[in-house]
């Protein structure tokens, strides 16, 4: 780590950086100087956001960590963003075959490299739905948990953003169920979150290690902005 005026730069590492969160994670994170290694397959790297500095790109398979571990900075924070697309309960296969084993062979990753910090981007629970999803999650954060690395845990619910516009017409019914005091809490704990909310809490969990683990809940990630940085 280094200073950059007032603001602390860090190394981050990040996975699934082609991703819905991962390209603008990536582009807001070198935009505040911070140092960003992307795990990239072969043949993806026009996915990624264009950088003249402050982005390197690794190459190799992030449900494989010996083809990139060599290659996780030490020290470093780690952010884990794998997983099935468009989640639905009828892609529990996927889930077990991409999320679960993404989030396996990246603690693996970050516990052979020594990295100082992981983030994971987890699931809201509990929920009366996707069940096979919430407990691929519950099993990656136990991963998380037991491999010692101080840790930040985000549980969104929904994202909302490009392409994921829809639940916007539940929006009216959520603010009624926040008014009653029997639904009150399972509302704001499934609650929606922007793509922007998520991109802004995940600067802040890099910017920002916690000495343990520390949950980041639906409510915490609407109150998340991104100041700037002082130079």
């Amino acid at each position: 780590m280094s200073h950059q005026g007032s603001l602390l730069i860090h190394t981050v590492f990040v996975t699934g950086g082609t991703g819905y969160m991962g390209g603008r994670l990536i582009t807001a994170l070198v935009g505040r100087g911070h140092d960003v290694h992307a795990l990239v397959r072969r043949g993806s790297e026009r996915k990624l956001p264009a950088a003249d500095r402050g982005l390197t790109l690794i190459e190799g398979n992030a449900l494989d960590a010996s083809t990139y571990l060599s290659r996780v900075p030490r020290g470093s924070t780690f952010v884990h963003l794998v997983g099935v697309a468009h989640p639905s309960p009828a892609k529990a296969a996927q889930f077990a075959q991409i999320d679960l084993v993404g989030i396996r062979e990246a603690v693996r990753a970050a516990t052979t490299a020594g990295v100082g910090h992981f983030v994971y981007v987890s699931v809201a629970q509990p929920a009366p739905i996707m069940q096979a999803y919430i407990a691929v999650k519950a099993k990656g954060e136990a991963l998380v948990h037991a491999s010692g690395i101080p840790a930040t845990i985000l549980r969104p619910w929904y994202v909302l953003g490009p392409g994921h516009r829809w639940p916007y017409v539940l929006i009216p019914i959520y603010w009624i169920l926040e008014q009653v005091p029997s639904t009150r809490e399972s509302a704001r704990r499934l609650g929606l979150v922007t793509l922007a909310q998520m991109v802004a809490a995940l600067v802040h969990a890099a910017e920002h290690p916690p000495a343990g683990v520390r949950i980041v809940t639906v409510s915490q990630i609407r109150g998340a902005t991104l100041d700037s940085p002082t130079t």
